[in-house]
This record gives structure tokens, C-alpha cells and sequence, in this order.
């Protein structure tokens, strides 16, 4: 059987701007991307007697999470995640799917931050140091 579904949750723990938990908008889609290295797809890396010449490149696991859901008066999640992004230091997080999967690593939010006032959600791409890993 093959489980898909909501992000539950996905929370963040920074050494200098301390923990928090964000919330995706329910029934949309997010992309995982694990990292390491990558077969670059490439129909010119041939020798002329037709073998092939593997290239090899590192990538950053990445997750393009569903729109999170941004509290524009209290927890102002656009600030924070502004400061994620600003910070010299990763933060420690974790991502927590309906399937039981649990997903974490080291990161911060990467790209554009901008907050949609009118849907009161926020796009956001965490790019990881390494690869991102799963916990559980």
C-alpha cells in the first residue's frame, strides 16, 4: 500500500531564534527532493564510439512544502521565516507527513518569502545542508 497526503505539521529549532511550528494549507501538493549526488541528463555526454561519459553532481535536498498557513497578527510566521533566512546558522527541522513519514535535517527557508495577504498563506522552499533524511 502507498500512503500520500497532508503535511501534519513542520517545525524548526534555531540556536539564536529559538523553535517554532508551521502548518500547511490541507490537500496541496509539496515536493521532497532527498539530495546527494545526480546523474546529469545530458544526450551529448558520448564518447564517438557511443559509451557513456557519467557526470556526476552534488544537489541540496530541498522540500517545496505545501502554502503555510501565516497568522498576519500573532505568530506572524512571515517574520519568522524572514529570520530563518537571514540568519548565518541553520536551524534543525522536521517535517511530519500523514503517512507516519517523518523527514528532517539541517536548513533554512531559501528564495522569495512573501506572504499572501488574501489567501493569509505563505510559499516557502527549506533548502538542507546535505541530504534530508528520514527520521521515522
Amino acid at each position: 500500500m502507498y500512503v500520500g497526503g497532508d503535511i501534519k505539521e513542520i517545525t524548526y529549532n534555531h540556536p539564536t531564534i529559538g523553535s517554532g511550528t508551521l502548518f500547511c494549507k490541507a490537500n496541496e501538493d509539496g515536493t521532497l527532493d532527498t539530495g546527494g549526488f545526480r546523474t546529469n541528463d545530458d544526450a551529448n555526454n558520448v564518447t564517438a564510439d557511443g559509451q557513456m561519459i557519467v557526470q556526476l553532481n552534488r544537489t541540496l535536498g530541498s522540500f517545496e512544502t505545501p502554502p503555510i498557513a501565516w497568522d498576519q497578527t500573532d505568530k506572524d510566521e512571515l517574520d519568522k521565516l524572514s529570520q530563518l533566512s537571514e540568519s548565518p546558522l541553520n536551524a534543525d527541522w522536521t517535517i511530519s507527513v500523514v503517512s507516519g513519514a517523518i523527514w528532517g535535517g539541517k536548513g533554512r527557508p531559501v528564495g522569495d518569502i512573501q506572504g499572501n495577504t488574501n489567501a493569509s498563506t505563505i510559499g516557502l522552499k527549506i533548502a538542507f545542508s546535505g541530504k534530508i533524511k528520514r527520521i521515522s
